[in-house]
């Protein structure tokens, strides 16, 4: 169902690629040389691989291999390759709308890379980053959401989280959290969740005392 939808939280957690930064032409150049070598479909590995954590897909479609080697010169091209990144439309105005309240960004990249694309798209680092490096479960598991409610000091029903993918869909909603999703990466019949906006220029953010209202203009 389309129309606005209100709702208050006291934190804000987003993931990163794809929700707040726009990386889909260095993270689809990535994974291209990749599933060339391994004559792996590209369109069905990055179906696979949005939202979750690098090694999650090498092992899906080459189960059984020493991945490290190949991890890690993915991990060095990634962390150089920052022309193009963009932050989503409307991400830079809720962010600063959010200032002087608790928001965190929860990520199935490393942190080196994470920070390394934020400051890219022209964000401001928040206090607390919840690298995939820093967990032992990546999306779709929850530990992710669930460690940055605890370093803002914040219950995870207080937290809302914007997610672009099903793996982070599920993270979220399995953190006890309330979750919106963004139709930047994935269709609505694959994210199979509601409420659903395009991107940020459909949320308005408001704080009040430390809760944080937020009005969003939901698609069908």
């Amino acid at each position: 169902m389309g129309g606005n939808v209100y709702l208050t939280c006291k934190a804000v957690l987003f993931d990163m690629d794809g929700t707040l930064v726009d990386s889909t032409r260095v993270v689809e150049l990535a994974w291209g040389w990749w599933a060339s070598r391994h004559g792996v479909p590209l369109e069905a590995l990055l179906s696979f691989a949005h939202g979750r954590p690098t090694i999650a897909t090498m092992e899906h479609f080459l189960p059984g291999r020493n991945h490290t080697e190949e991890l890690q010169e993915m991990e060095r091209y990634e962390e150089t390759q920052v022309e193009g990144i963009l932050a989503v439309p409307g991400a830079t105005e809720v962010v600063h709308a959010l200032k002087g309240h608790p928001w965190a960004i929860v990520t199935s990249a490393r942190r080196k890379l994470a920070e390394a694309r934020v400051i890219a798209a022209g964000l401001p680092l928040p206090k607390v980053i919840v690298p995939v490096d820093e967990i032992r479960n990546g999306k779709p598991h929850p530990e992710g959401f669930l460690h940055a409610a605890d370093q803002l000091r914040v219950a995870p029903r207080d937290c809302l989280v914007f997610e672009d993918t099903r793996p982070g869909i599920e993270a979220g909603v399995n953190a006890g959290m309330q979750v919106v999703a963004l139709l930047t990466t994935a269709p609505a019949e694959h994210l199979k969740h509601h409420p659903l906006i395009r991107d940020f220029r459909d949320v308005t953010i408001q704080p009040d005392g430390e809760c944080i209202k937020v009005e969003l203009k939901a698609v069908t």
